[in-house]
């Protein structure tokens, strides 16, 4: 199976994580989140992201999408995987938002793990707009 796993400061895992299931069809069992709390100590964080990874199998894929590449969330859940023997089957996003969550949860299961990696980044660079509005556009939708 290939996961998605989102981690993040705070709450914003778990709100990327309800809107996708809004658009990518409910409850799914291979959409993992944890957002670390501003109370959350690294043991605890610890001790929940293993109790949410717990089902996540040798020969299963994980890709996961953190909110800053750089950030405790995200560097922890990848110690955690490396720990685990999972890291090498990982891949690993920071930068996350809710169209490149979207894509990948839409196409994970069409695609191989390279060509789902390079269509990962694609969709990222091409999501991103800037969109400009005129006085004479404000009628218009977008």
């Amino acid at each position: 199976m290939k996961y998605i796993i989102l981690v993040s400061h705070g709450d914003l895992a778990q709100g990327l994580c309800s809107a996708l299931k809004m658009l990518d069809g409910g409850e799914r069992n291979d959409i993992i989140y944890m957002g670390l709390k501003p109370d959350m100590g690294s043991e605890i964080y610890t001790k929940e992201f293993k109790n949410k990874i717990a089902d996540i199998k040798n020969d299963d894929e994980i890709f996961l999408f953190g909110d800053l590449g750089g950030g405790s969330p995200l560097t922890m859940a990848a110690n955690i995987l490396s720990e685990q023997g999972l890291l090498e089957k990982t891949s690993i996003y920071g930068g996350t938002n809710l169209p490149l969550i979207l894509n990948a949860s839409l196409m994970k299961d069409n695609l191989d793990t390279a060509e789902l990696n390079d269509f990962i980044l694609n969709s990222a660079q091409e999501e991103l707009k800037r969109i400009e509005f005129s006085s004479d556009d404000s009628d218009d939708e977008i």
